[in-house]
């Protein structure tokens, strides 16, 4: 099946190529250091570029080592450069390739231009000129200049999230009028995201920040701290803490003290990841009012990642040898982790997360902790999610909640995991397609707000 893997909601278009051991460096990418480029690897970049670009793949694998190449025979090298165009539109350009430092290793780097996405194709080269890594990781940029907007309904500002060297960059949101106004605290799925938890041409928080804002909520969303700071986990020793959940408490902390907005009325609204975190969050930030989960997982990682590869895998109507090996390495890998300790190296586990990463994440039961807070709840979820499913994660929440007059419900048939509009089954392809979130979310929200002024 020639498609690449898209994981809650973030495009892994490297993990094709070395499966889990690269995943954590298509979500954290380091940094590049310009450096001058060594011309007989661009001559020799160029050439393996040229070869990959002309279907000659044969050709291109005896440019690299006898290890690298294993990683990347039996077609799995054709599959992700042919799946590239399919998932994210026909390549707009190729960058002449350029030398940059990351880490120890010098590499040449060529940045594809996508419609929706740039690539940077990193190339590093052993002593005797193979190539001994290729890597495609989101094309590394300056930080984006937000620029705060406003219209009739709304007004917006910069905010920060934290202080000194480790602040991110945020936009608070103000319906027009007079305060003080209820809140929510916008928390991302997985993977780097910016502010607006933008996926191809779509931003859904900034969706739902613009949308709120009609209904009189308010609403806090930043840079999430592996798209801002990806040196801040350098070490590739963290939790889900350092990733996700400090940060939201930080945020929280900060919207309450606005003067804008009434401290007795700031939620929390997850997304995915968020969401299944957001429990986590009302434990260390007592003070929230509440919290929204928008496509709430109730079930183990290991296991979603899992059922998703299964399913992406199925959606062409046929599951080919690769797929099956995949699939097995997956099931392998997802056994692994529940017996894992911290002498696990994060290169080999699901998904190239650090070992602390999954023990932690092994003893936390999203609904158990729920249960044990007075919060109040809403839980969202799109019908044709395949990434955090209505059988697999929304019954769950049902049925634990049912007779819970804390928690309210809502499904949305015609929604995906970004909670935008569509038909048929869904895939990670149609992230790339233009859309906005369904305004009857922000009116779902506003109206269970509102029901506890």
């Amino acid at each position: 099946m020639r498609r690449t893997v898209f994981i809650v909601a973030v495009v892994l278009l490297a993990a094709a190529f070395f499966g889990g051991k690269l995943i954590s460096q298509v979500l954290m990418p380091k940094p590049g250091e310009a450096i001058a480029a060594d011309p007989e690897q661009v001559r020799k970049g160029d050439a393996f570029l040229d070869l990959l670009d002309t279907a000659r793949y044969d050709d291109a694998l005896a440019m690299i080592t006898p290890e690298v190449r294993k990683a990347l025979a039996d077609g799995k090298l054709q599959q992700v450069w042919e799946t590239l165009p399919k998932q994210i539109g026909e390549r707009q350009s190729r960058s002449p390739l350029r030398g940059e430092l990351v880490g120890d290793k010098a590499l040449v780097v060529s940045t594809l231009k996508f419609p929706t996405i740039s690539l940077d194709a990193r190339i590093g080269f052993t002593a005797d000129g193979l190539i001994d890594s290729f890597r495609l990781v989101p094309a590394a940029s300056a930080p984006a200049t937000v620029e705060p907007s406003s219209n009739e309904a709304f007004v917006e500002r910069e905010f920060s999230v934290g202080t000194g060297e480790r602040t991110l960059p945020g936009t608070l949101t103000l319906p027009k009028g007079d305060g003080a106004f209820p809140a929510v605290v916008l928390v991302h799925g997985s993977g780097p995201h910016d502010r607006d938890e933008s996926i191809g041409p779509n931003r859904p928080f900034r969706d739902l920040a613009h949308a709120l804002a009609k209904h009189g909520i308010a609403s806090l969303r930043y840079e999430k701290r592996t798209k801002a700071r990806p040196e801040d986990f350098s070490g590739m020793d963290f939790t889900v803490f350092e990733e996700t959940i400090d940060d939201a408490v930080e945020a929280i902390a900060a919207l309450r003290g606005v003067k804008e907005i009434r401290a007795d009325a700031v939620y929390v609204a997850g997304h995915s990841l968020g969401a299944w975190m957001a429990p986590r969050i009302l434990q260390h930030a007592q003070q929230a009012a509440g919290a929204i989960l928008l496509a709430a997982p109730a079930r183990p990682l290991q296991e979603i990642y899992l059922e998703q590869i299964e399913y992406l895998a199925a959606s062409d109507g046929e599951i080919d040898d690769a797929d099956r090996a995949r699939i097995d390495e997956a099931k392998a890998k997802s056994e692994e982790v529940a017996n894992m300790g911290l002498d696990a190296k994060a290169e080999d586990n699901l998904l190239g997360l650090p070992a602390r990463y999954w023990i932690d994440l092994n003893a936390f039961d999203p609904i158990a902790t729920a249960k044990s807070l007075p919060h109040p709840l809403l839980i969202l979820q799109g019908e044709r999610d395949y990434q955090v499913t209505r059988q697999g994660d929304f019954v769950l929440w049902q049925q634990a909640f049912e007779n819970d007059e804390r928690a309210a419900m809502r499904l949305y048939p015609a929604l995906n995991h970004l909670f935008i509009a569509g038909s048929g089954p869904s895939t990670g392809a149609e992230y790339f397609q233009p859309g906005k979130v369904d305004e009857s979310v922000a009116q779902d929200i506003a109206r269970w707000i509102g029901q506890r002024r």
